[in-house]
Protein backbone atom coordinates (compact mmCIF):
# COMPACT_ATOMS: atom_id res chain seq x y z
CA UNK A 1 0.00 0.00 0.00
CA UNK A 2 0.85 3.68 -0.47
CA UNK A 3 1.94 5.45 2.23
CA UNK A 4 -0.23 8.49 2.34
CA UNK A 5 1.86 11.36 0.30
CA UNK A 6 4.01 8.88 -1.15
CA UNK A 7 4.36 10.34 -4.86
CA UNK A 8 2.53 7.70 -7.41
CA UNK A 9 3.82 7.15 -10.44
CA UNK A 10 3.00 8.86 -13.35
CA UNK A 11 0.16 7.13 -15.56
CA UNK A 12 -1.12 7.81 -19.09
CA UNK A 13 -4.84 7.93 -19.66
CA UNK A 14 -7.44 6.33 -21.96
CA UNK A 15 -11.03 6.83 -22.08
CA UNK A 16 -13.30 4.67 -24.09
CA UNK A 17 -15.54 6.32 -26.71
CA UNK A 18 -14.87 3.81 -29.34
CA UNK A 19 -18.33 1.94 -28.79
CA UNK A 20 -21.65 1.43 -31.63
CA UNK A 21 -23.76 3.47 -29.26
CA UNK A 22 -26.38 0.75 -29.84
CA UNK A 23 -28.17 1.76 -26.25
CA UNK A 24 -28.22 5.45 -27.77
CA UNK A 25 -29.73 4.72 -30.92
CA UNK A 26 -26.59 5.11 -32.78
CA UNK A 27 -25.30 8.27 -31.35
CA UNK A 28 -22.14 8.97 -30.34
CA UNK A 29 -22.44 8.91 -26.73
CA UNK A 30 -19.23 10.46 -25.73
CA UNK A 31 -20.61 13.78 -27.09
CA UNK A 32 -23.86 13.67 -26.07
CA UNK A 33 -24.61 16.64 -23.67
CA UNK A 34 -25.25 16.09 -19.86
CA UNK A 35 -24.85 18.67 -17.38
CA UNK A 36 -24.35 21.20 -20.35
CA UNK A 37 -21.21 19.82 -21.64
CA UNK A 38 -20.62 16.42 -23.56
CA UNK A 39 -19.90 13.59 -21.63
CA UNK A 40 -16.23 13.29 -22.73
CA UNK A 41 -15.79 17.24 -21.30
CA UNK A 42 -16.42 15.52 -17.80
CA UNK A 43 -13.50 12.75 -17.97
CA UNK A 44 -11.40 15.01 -19.27
CA UNK A 45 -11.78 17.94 -16.77
CA UNK A 46 -11.56 14.90 -14.32
CA UNK A 47 -8.23 13.05 -15.36
CA UNK A 48 -6.56 15.95 -17.11
CA UNK A 49 -4.72 16.89 -13.99
CA UNK A 50 -3.48 13.59 -13.45
CA UNK A 51 -1.25 12.77 -17.04
CA UNK A 52 0.26 14.61 -19.58
CA UNK A 53 -0.60 11.63 -21.40
CA UNK A 54 -4.54 11.67 -22.26
CA UNK A 55 -5.69 9.24 -24.77
CA UNK A 56 -8.96 9.23 -26.28
CA UNK A 57 -10.23 6.07 -28.59
CA UNK A 58 -12.68 6.94 -30.69
CA UNK A 59 -14.18 5.38 -33.99
CA UNK A 60 -15.62 8.37 -35.28
CA UNK A 61 -15.93 12.20 -34.79
CA UNK A 62 -12.38 12.50 -34.45
CA UNK A 63 -11.39 16.01 -34.74
CA UNK A 64 -14.15 16.66 -31.92
CA UNK A 65 -12.43 14.59 -29.72
CA UNK A 66 -9.02 15.36 -30.40
CA UNK A 67 -9.93 18.21 -28.56
CA UNK A 68 -10.11 16.48 -25.58
CA UNK A 69 -7.21 14.41 -25.94
CA UNK A 70 -3.50 14.38 -26.69
CA UNK A 71 -3.76 11.93 -28.89
CA UNK A 72 -6.64 9.92 -30.51
CA UNK A 73 -6.44 6.22 -30.91
CA UNK A 74 -9.18 3.95 -33.20
CA UNK A 75 -9.56 0.26 -33.41
CA UNK A 76 -7.78 -1.47 -36.19
CA UNK A 77 -10.91 -3.34 -37.84
CA UNK A 78 -14.54 -1.22 -38.54
CA UNK A 79 -16.73 -3.53 -37.01
CA UNK A 80 -16.64 -2.16 -33.35
CA UNK A 81 -14.82 -5.27 -31.95
CA UNK A 82 -15.18 -4.14 -28.76
CA UNK A 83 -13.32 -2.38 -25.69
CA UNK A 84 -10.15 -4.56 -25.45
CA UNK A 85 -9.88 -3.03 -29.09
CA UNK A 86 -9.59 0.16 -27.77
CA UNK A 87 -7.55 -0.87 -24.66
CA UNK A 88 -5.32 -2.92 -26.89
CA UNK A 89 -4.54 0.36 -28.88
CA UNK A 90 -4.25 2.76 -25.68
CA UNK A 91 -1.88 0.17 -24.90
CA UNK A 92 0.39 0.42 -27.78
CA UNK A 93 1.04 3.89 -27.50
CA UNK A 94 0.68 4.68 -23.54
CA UNK A 95 3.77 6.86 -22.89
CA UNK A 96 3.84 5.74 -18.67
CA UNK A 97 4.35 2.81 -16.92
CA UNK A 98 0.74 2.32 -15.99
CA UNK A 99 -2.28 3.21 -18.07
CA UNK A 100 -5.83 4.35 -16.10
CA UNK A 101 -8.51 3.21 -18.64
CA UNK A 102 -12.28 4.65 -17.99
CA UNK A 103 -15.75 4.25 -20.28
CA UNK A 104 -16.71 7.94 -21.14
CA UNK A 105 -20.06 7.50 -20.21
CA UNK A 106 -19.35 7.50 -16.21
CA UNK A 107 -19.42 11.37 -15.41
CA UNK A 108 -19.57 10.55 -11.80
CA UNK A 109 -16.44 9.30 -11.16
CA UNK A 110 -14.83 11.48 -8.58
CA UNK A 111 -10.89 12.00 -8.27
CA UNK A 112 -11.24 10.41 -4.64
CA UNK A 113 -11.56 7.06 -6.47
CA UNK A 114 -8.73 7.43 -9.28
CA UNK A 115 -6.00 7.90 -6.16
CA UNK A 116 -7.70 5.09 -4.97
CA UNK A 117 -7.34 3.15 -8.05
CA UNK A 118 -3.96 4.48 -8.29
CA UNK A 119 -2.96 3.99 -4.35
CA UNK A 120 -4.00 0.21 -4.50
CA UNK A 121 -2.33 -0.68 -8.12
CA UNK A 122 1.38 0.74 -7.13
CA UNK A 123 2.15 -1.81 -4.57
CA UNK A 124 1.80 -4.24 -7.74
CA UNK A 125 3.45 -3.30 -10.68
CA UNK A 126 3.09 -5.79 -13.03
CA UNK A 127 -0.56 -6.76 -12.44
CA UNK A 128 -4.00 -5.04 -13.77
CA UNK A 129 -6.23 -3.68 -10.86
CA UNK A 130 -9.75 -3.57 -11.64
CA UNK A 131 -12.53 -2.38 -9.78
CA UNK A 132 -15.55 -4.74 -8.84
CA UNK A 133 -18.82 -3.70 -7.41
CA UNK A 134 -20.64 -5.76 -4.79
CA UNK A 135 -20.35 -8.97 -6.90
CA UNK A 136 -20.27 -7.61 -10.31
CA UNK A 137 -17.17 -6.97 -12.45
CA UNK A 138 -16.15 -3.52 -13.94
CA UNK A 139 -13.34 -4.48 -16.10
CA UNK A 140 -13.74 -1.02 -18.21
CA UNK A 141 -12.58 0.92 -15.11
CA UNK A 142 -9.14 -0.47 -14.90
CA UNK A 143 -5.61 0.68 -14.05
CA UNK A 144 -3.33 -1.74 -16.36
CA UNK A 145 0.79 -1.76 -16.35
CA UNK A 146 2.02 -1.13 -20.02
CA UNK A 147 4.10 -4.58 -19.09
CA UNK A 148 0.18 -6.35 -19.78
CA UNK A 149 0.86 -5.15 -23.36
CA UNK A 150 2.56 -8.49 -25.26
CA UNK A 151 0.60 -10.49 -23.06
CA UNK A 152 -2.75 -8.79 -24.16
CA UNK A 153 -1.52 -8.97 -27.85
CA UNK A 154 -1.40 -12.48 -27.69
CA UNK A 155 -4.80 -13.21 -25.66
CA UNK A 156 -6.54 -10.53 -28.72
CA UNK A 157 -4.72 -12.46 -31.40
CA UNK A 158 -5.86 -16.15 -30.05
CA UNK A 159 -9.74 -14.75 -30.45
CA UNK A 160 -9.80 -13.55 -26.85
CA UNK A 161 -12.38 -10.16 -26.53
CA UNK A 162 -13.47 -10.22 -22.91
CA UNK A 163 -11.42 -7.64 -20.83
CA UNK A 164 -12.48 -9.57 -17.72
CA UNK A 165 -11.28 -12.57 -18.78
CA UNK A 166 -7.68 -11.36 -20.04
CA UNK A 167 -6.97 -9.03 -16.70
CA UNK A 168 -8.07 -11.62 -14.28
CA UNK A 169 -6.00 -14.57 -15.98
CA UNK A 170 -2.78 -12.60 -15.30
CA UNK A 171 -3.35 -12.77 -11.28
CA UNK A 172 -5.85 -8.94 -11.59
CA UNK A 173 -5.80 -6.70 -7.68
CA UNK A 174 -9.08 -5.68 -7.04
CA UNK A 175 -10.83 -2.63 -5.25
CA UNK A 176 -13.74 -3.67 -3.98
CA UNK A 177 -16.46 -0.71 -4.34
CA UNK A 178 -20.55 -0.62 -2.62
CA UNK A 179 -22.73 -2.38 -4.52
CA UNK A 180 -24.62 0.29 -6.22
CA UNK A 181 -21.79 2.57 -6.09
CA UNK A 182 -23.03 5.78 -8.36
CA UNK A 183 -19.62 6.85 -9.05
CA UNK A 184 -19.45 3.59 -11.63
CA UNK A 185 -23.40 4.48 -13.45
CA UNK A 186 -22.86 3.75 -16.79
CA UNK A 187 -25.23 6.45 -18.42
CA UNK A 188 -25.27 4.92 -21.87
CA UNK A 189 -29.24 4.78 -22.39
CA UNK A 190 -31.50 8.46 -23.20
CA UNK A 191 -33.09 7.29 -19.94
CA UNK A 192 -30.20 6.86 -17.43
CA UNK A 193 -28.60 10.33 -19.16
CA UNK A 194 -32.24 12.04 -18.30
CA UNK A 195 -32.38 10.47 -14.96
CA UNK A 196 -28.96 11.25 -13.64
CA UNK A 197 -28.99 15.03 -14.98
CA UNK A 198 -32.44 15.45 -12.91
CA UNK A 199 -31.08 14.09 -9.77
CA UNK A 200 -28.20 16.40 -10.10
CA UNK A 201 -30.45 19.29 -10.69
CA UNK A 202 -32.62 18.60 -7.53
CA UNK A 203 -29.24 18.11 -5.65
CA UNK A 204 -27.91 21.65 -6.41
Amino acid sequence: MSLPGTPLPPCSVLLLAGGRGQRMGGRDKGLLEWGGKPLIAHLHALTRPLTDDLIISCNRNTERYAAYADRVVHDDSPDFPGPLAGIRAGLAVAHHAWLLVLPCDAPLLDAALLNSMRQNASPHPGQPLLLRQGQQWEPLFCLLPKSLKPALERAWQGGERSPRRVFLSHSATVLQCPQGDPRLANLNTPQLLAEAENNVDHHK
